[in-house]
């Protein structure tokens, strides 16, 4: 058996997991900080090494650092309780074996060692972290979500065909774009693109360019998404709501990565990266003949699915306090949000997602009374933005007063100001010109 070394802190974890490794027949040895950890790795190697992130006042990537270094061939895996985009990426780089979120089960991290020892053999040298990772705005420490960094971190660096699933609000365009910011097309254009809300007899035109003459109304070349956006990535939102017709064009064009302009006579080869989205079923598209399932599978080479907000309630919290400062800076507030306020956002079903947490916040931000965001003000929030069979036909006080201090908060956005207050923006104006304003 192997030898391994276990980096853990917390001396029940670490007994746990040593008493298990070695009932499995492992020589195991134990550091409960990374001083002792590094003074070993210093005077031996390890086939695999097992570390906590958050230790002291260093963490397990200095363990991989220096297990790494120490053998290039080390397996490092480390686990943590709270897993964010900046750890997971800086593990990829540093050449980590496989990351887990706690809570998990000791089986689970027995197949990972055993995974570990397989491929130990043929494990090459990684490349080392060159730079610190950027910040970014994806938020989550749940299992679910240090998945979807670990897809990310994987897939960035190449140029492999990427469809992100997800309901409506789960982050699909910001999974895109840090995908985009983490590659080598880093420097050069990232264009989304939301099919959708593109009338189907215009999407040929705006994504392949159209010549001069080559339609009515076409006064002037016109460059299409694609050719613009040579050398970087290319975000097709919505992927599943384009026309049948036009999936063929499409599906030639990432077979070909050449583009004919609506109305050229040649095709001209341009160098993107796509990008898919969809909040739709793909798969049963494809079974009830809507979606061309060879598309389907040019499509999918690596698929991201996005959890719904419901399924990672762990992560209101965080989600919750970050767009709470964002939004105390950017109003200059001092809203607070009390304990029995973060408890009623976590009973939410939160059917629009991270999206419709984000406008939430900024709204009771901007309203909470006293700056106080606590439960009444969360129900408050949530039965005023939730959809009304009977739209109110007259405003009264209180309500006009919201949609002034929310005017006045976004310096007169109106459509800012519609999310916010959770209505359409033509009823806004609808409302605006009913208050002569």
């Amino acid at each position: 058996m192997q030898r391994l070394l276990v980096v853990e802190d917390d001396s029940a974890v670490r007994t746990t997991i040593v008493t298990f490794l070695e009932l499995e027949g492992y020589q195991v040895e134990a550091a409960a900080s990374t001083r002792e950890a590094l003074e070993r790795l210093e005077r031996q190697p390890y086939a695999i090494v097992i570390s906590d992130i958050y230790l002291d006042d260093r963490t397990g990537l200095d363990v991989l650092e220096a297990a790494r270094r120490r053998d290039p061939s080390c397996a490092v895996i480390l686990m943590t309780a709270r897993g964010t985009m900046e750890t997971v990426m800086a593990a990829t780089r540093g050449g980590a074996f496989d990351y887990i979120a706690k809570p998990f089960e000791l089986e689970r991290l027995l197949e990972t060692i055993r995974r570990a020892e397989q491929a130990r053999e043929a494990a090459e040298a990684e490349e080392p972290e060159s730079e610190e990772p950027p910040e970014s705005e994806m938020i989550g420490s749940s299992p679910q979500m240090v998945e979807v960094y670990k897809i990310i971190s994987r897939v960035a660096p190449t140029d492999a065909t990427v469809l992100v699933e997800g309901e409506t609000g789960t982050g699909k365009e910001l999974v895109a774009r840090m995908i985009h910011a983490q590659s080598p097309r880093a420097a050069q254009p990232f264009v989304a693109v939301d099919c959708a809300a593109i009338p189907p007899s215009l999407l040929e035109s705006e994504l392949f360019g159209a010549l001069r003459g080559a339609y009515t109304g076409a006064d002037r070349d016109r460059i299409g998404v694609f050719e613009a956006a040579h050398r970087g990535t290319v975000f097709l939102d919505e992927i599943g709501d384009i026309e049948p017709g036009f999936q063929l064009k499409l599906l030639r064009f990432l077979q070909d990565r050449e583009v004919r302009p609506v109305g050229a006579a040649r095709p001209k080869p341009v160098d993107v990266r796509v990008i898919a989205a969809t909040n739709r079923d793909l798969q049963k598209l494809v079974e009830e003949g809507k979606f061309r399932q060879d598309l389907w599978f040019r499509i999918n080479v690596v698929r991201i699915l996005l959890p719904p907000l419901r399924q990672r309630r762990g992560d209101v919290a965080l989600l919750a306090q970050h767009f709470l400062k964002k939004y105390n800076e950017r109003y200059r507030q001092q809203a607070r949000l009390l304990p029995d306020g973060l408890r009623a956002l976590e009973e939410c079903t939160w059917p629009g997602n991270v999206r419709q947490l984000q406008h939430m916040i900024e709204r009771l931000v901007i309203l909470a009374p006293q700056a106080r965001i606590d439960e009444a003000a969360v129900r408050e929030a949530i039965a005023s933005t939730a959809p009304r069979e009977h739209p109110v036909e007259t405003l009264a006080a209180a309500e006009q007063e919201q949609i002034r201090r929310v005017l006045e908060a976004t310096g007169g956005n109106k459509s800012r100001a519609a999310k916010i207050l959770g209505i359409e923006r033509k009823t806004l104006y609808r409302k605006l010109e009913r208050m002569g304003l």
